[in-house]
């Protein structure tokens, strides 16, 4: 840039900020002008006499060549395995051998006692857990009957695994089964469909020209059945997966739905014969 230039840039400066900036050889200097000096004065006085501090004037305006971070918000990342002149080579600092010195060993996982035979090891183990067992909660034939009394189920309908759950007359997850206290109270002919009944249950109900039919379920299945809002297509039920469960649902005496008598009789409504689309929720 020629000199012409920078006295030219060096003018508009003056003119812009009444400042005494001159040109010395390459170098520029400059002292701040006595109106600008009091302009400063009379702000900071204004200033300091409504709020009660003493405001400075910035020797340092902020600039975007002047940004940085606060000091330790960003460090270097330690570079390992690069050579021993790094400092950081071989080893990467970790020494020689030991646990520590191990990926993944830093932080041992709850029970771990050094190498040692966890006491969770020691002792040997009894028993088994079940897969395929079931909670099935209790609804005896009094509370049924009280329920219709106070209009919480239709007698006049066959009830179902839903209408038990949505009467809130027993809450479950697996299943119901039926029993048989409070039959003498118990006086109304009903239909109604189950997971399990006792045989003093069935014989009352039976004994008033009602009926009672075991149905089984899988967890998808009583999921679609008691909450079909949440599938937009209701899957297609399965049948009794063990032999165990297929001689239980095949047994007249138990009242199966899968028995010859009752099979070709009684069609159960829980029992969800196809895979079919739920109206009730709306597809885009």
């Amino acid at each position: 840039m020629s000199a012409q230039c920078v006295q030219r840039s060096i003018g508009r400066l003056q003119r812009q900020f009444a400042s005494g900036l001159k040109l010395s050889g390459n170098r520029i200097s400059g002292v701040i002008s006595p109106a600008l000096q009091q302009r400063s004065k009379l702000h900071t006085s204004t200033v300091a006499a409504a709020t009660g501090f003493q405001v400075e004037r910035p020797t340092r305006f902020v600039a975007l060549n002047n940004l940085r971070d606060v000091k330790g918000a960003r460090k270097v990342k330690k570079r390992l395995g690069r050579g021993h002149g790094s400092g950081h080579g071989k080893t990467c600092g970790r020494g020689q051998k030991g646990q520590k010195s191990r990926s993944g060993n830093s932080k041992p996982g709850p029970g771990f006692e050094g190498g040692q035979t966890p006491l969770t090891r020691v002792f040997p183990k009894r028993g088994f857990k079940n897969p395929m067992r079931r909670e099935l909660q209790p609804l005896n034939l009094d509370k049924i009957q009280h329920w219709i009394n106070t209009g919480r189920l239709d007698a006049t309908k066959p009830i179902t695994l839903k209408s038990i759950f949505d009467s809130n007359i027993v809450r479950f997850k697996d299943g119901v089964t039926l029993l048989a206290r409070g039959a003498e109270h118990f006086t109304t002919p009903i239909t109604i469909e189950v997971t399990k009944a006792s045989q003093l249950a069935v014989k009352r109900i039976e004994e008033l020209g009602g009926r009672v039919v075991c149905v089984y379920h899988n967890r998808l299945a009583m999921r679609a059945l008691l909450h079909p809002e949440k599938f937009a297509v209701l899957p297609k039920s399965a049948l009794p997966m063990t032999a165990k469960l297929r001689r239980v649902y095949e047994d007249p005496a138990r009242r199966g739905f899968l028995a010859p008598g009752i099979k070709d009789e009684y069609a159960p409504e829980s029992f969800n014969q196809e895979r079919r689309t739920n109206p009730n929720v709306a597809t885009g």
